[in-house]
């Protein structure tokens, strides 16, 4: 057994498997590691998801081959360069090792996955760095486009395609572009890019160059580039500047469309300039004589001119007399009237008017108007037309603490004092009297014609009620009288015609040793009587003194004769005679009074004759 497991003699024990079906060349051991050298430094060694730098070698229509120094070439597909349109044979590319071998034994690689490993390093560097980069738009999505960058899908703005506003974005869809990374979202990896940004900035160094060379005055010409509601934008090759609508034209206009349109070619003069805000003033009525200029030299103060209402305002209106040539008609001189009313009760825009002008500055080029000037002033004629002591109708105004202005007519305003509205009534505002609107009848109590004014007097369209209250409240008469309102000092008592009188607290003393009360109705005894301050004192407290005295010489049987009563004792009985009869009346019941009055005269008169 052991013979037969020792090994056969004929068996070599170091056999080279390596040698079997090749050439018999025989290296030494030193030779094959130098080969194995030289060969192993021609090739790359790779690792399967690696990313490399690679050599385009040749491209078709679908695909790039790209050599990386490997065994074989790679495939690459076209697609994934069509953000490099310009791509040629000998560029240099990035590439990512998908597969070293396929099931063809071709080598894999891809462009896209390389770019995408590196974008957002790229991405970044390129916004810290402000570089313009270039960008595939893939297709229109809401508020702009898609761009390739990189690799990564970065959002263009509609905004921020171009300077101008872009109603088409389709247009752009399939065109590679430059751009600037303006914003990037690392969390949420969103990117914002600009190719707006790259446009500005060729602006702003054209802007420069341009600026650089302007002068104050200079007339250049420019195209009308956008047309706003305060004015017009002018490309002036590169830079835009404004022409504000007042500089459109010397006339009035209300949108600058009156005078330009979109696109026109037009001449405009520098009026100023900012050269840190790239800000340009442009004029174009400028460039135009001033219409002040041509005025005619013969118009002066006192002339009459027509002219088309241009402006309304509350203080006046602005009458245009020829393009660029406005007057102002205040509104004071409107109409001859003085109480406060606005330009808009008189006119309105587009009114054609008639003036004299009032004022005139040719330097200054200001002019004033005046339209009450076409018509008399009424003023001239108020001592012939309301002379005082005459009687007019009126109508109320404006209302004051002090008083009423009425409008006798258009121009001749007057005022009420408050004084002036009632004889009997205590009013504390007019409002109590009267309203707005209300016609009302004046009497003129005082004419001032050097300033304008009018006193007027209602109450004294009436006959005053105190000349008959004087004969009926004789001092020492009594009458019957109910207590309206009391404080501290006394009450209010109403007397008969609905005359108030005061009675002090001493005097309201009653027979049974208390005082009298609101709404309480007693007798009073006048004790003064003041017609010029319309004031009357009473009390109650002597009349029952009077009464006691009366009863003391009744039962003494101190009794006088009715035929020895004096002439004051029988205007006591009259009046007396007609308080019991009377029922309680107004204050304004003024026809009872006259009629009272009247019989009260013709009694005297009758004692009069008798005596003679």
């Amino acid at each position: 057994m052991s013979e037969n497991l020792t090994t056969p003699s004929n068996i070599q024990p170091e056999f080279d498997w390596d040698t079997i079906g090749k050439k018999q060349d025989f290296y030494s051991k030193d030779e094959i590691e130098r080969l194995e050298l030289l060969y192993g430094g021609t090739l790359k060694s790779l690792v399967d998801h690696e990313l490399v730098d690679g050599v385009v070698v040749s491209k078709n229509n679908k695909e790039v081959v790209v050599n990386i120094g490997y065994k074989s070439d790679g495939v690459v597909p076209l697609s994934e360069f069509r953000y490099n349109p310009d791509l040629k044979i000998g560029d240099s590319v990035e590439v990512y090792v998908e597969s070293q071998e396929d099931k063809t034994g071709q080598l894999i690689l891809s462009h896209k996955k390389a770019r995408a490993m590196k974008s957002w390093e790229r991405i970044n560097s390129a916004l810290t760095s402000d570089e313009i980069i270039k960008g595939f738009v893939k297709c229109r999505t809401k508020g702009g486009l898609i761009v390739d960058v990189f690799g990564i899908e970065a959002f263009l703005p509609g905004s921020q395609i171009d300077v101008k506003p872009i109603r088409d974005y389709d247009v752009y869809v399939g065109k590679t572009m430059e751009f600037k990374v303006v914003k990037i979202n690392n969390e949420f990896k969103n990117v914002v890019v600009s190719h707006k940004a790259l446009i500005e900035e060729e602006l702003e160094a054209q802007k420069k160059e341009i600026i650089g060379k302007l002068e104050k005055g200079q007339v250049l010409e420019g195209t009308v580039k956008n047309i706003t509601n305060y004015g017009v934008f002018v490309d002036l090759g590169g830079v835009d500047g404004l022409i504000h609508i007042t500089d459109l034209s010397w006339g009035r206009i209300s949108h600058p469309e009156e005078i330009v349109k979109l696109d026109e070619k037009i001449n405009v003069v520098i009026l100023d300039f900012d050269d840190q805000k790239k800000r340009i003033a442009l004029g174009l009525k400028q460039l135009s004589t001033h219409p002040w200029e041509g005025l005619s030299p013969d118009l002066k103060v006192g002339d009459k001119v027509k002219g088309n209402v241009v402006v309304i305002a509350d203080y006046g209106a602005f009458v245009e007399l020829q393009v660029g040539v406005e007057g102002l008609i205040h509104v004071s001189e409107m109409s001859w009237s003085q109480h406060l009313r606005s330009a808009q009760d008189f006119l309105k825009v587009s009114d054609q008017v008639e003036a004299i002008i009032l004022t005139l500055d040719r330097e200054e080029r200001k002019m004033s108007l005046g339209i009450k000037q076409m018509s008399p002033d009424p003023w001239k004629e108020i001592l012939e037309k309301y002379p005082k002591n005459s009687r007019h109708a009126a109508k109320v105004r404006n209302f004051t603490n002090f008083g009423i202005f009425v409008e006798l007519e258009e121009g001749i305003d007057g005022l009420i004092h408050i004084s002036d509205l009632s004889w009997s009534k205590k009013i504390k505002h007019p409002s109590e009297f009267t309203k707005i609107g209300d016609g009302i009848d004046v009497l003129v109590l005082e004419v001032d014609v050097e300033n304008r004014r009018l006193s007027l007097g209602h109450k004294q369209l009436e006959e005053n009620p105190w000349d008959v209250f004087e004969t009926l409240f004789v001092v020492g008469t009594d009458h019957k009288g109910t207590i309206v309102s009391a404080n501290d000092k006394g009450a209010v008592v109403q007397l008969p015609y609905g005359v108030e009188a005061f009675c002090p607290n001493k005097h309201l003393l009653k027979i049974d040793g208390g005082n009298a009360k609101v709404e309480e109705t007693v007798d009073f005894k006048v004790l003064e009587f003041n017609k010029e301050s319309k004031k009357i004192i009473v009390s109650h407290r002597n009349t029952n003194e009077e009464i006691a005295i009366e009863e003391k010489e009744s039962r003494g049987g101190a009794k006088k004769e009715a035929g020895n009563k004096g002439p004051v004792d029988e205007t006591k009985k009259a009046v007396q005679k007609v308080k019991d009869n009377q029922e309680k009346t107004t204050f304004g019941d003024v026809a009872g009074l006259a009629d009272l009055k009247s019989a009260l005269e013709d009694k005297e008169q009758d004692k009069d004759q008798g005596k003679d």
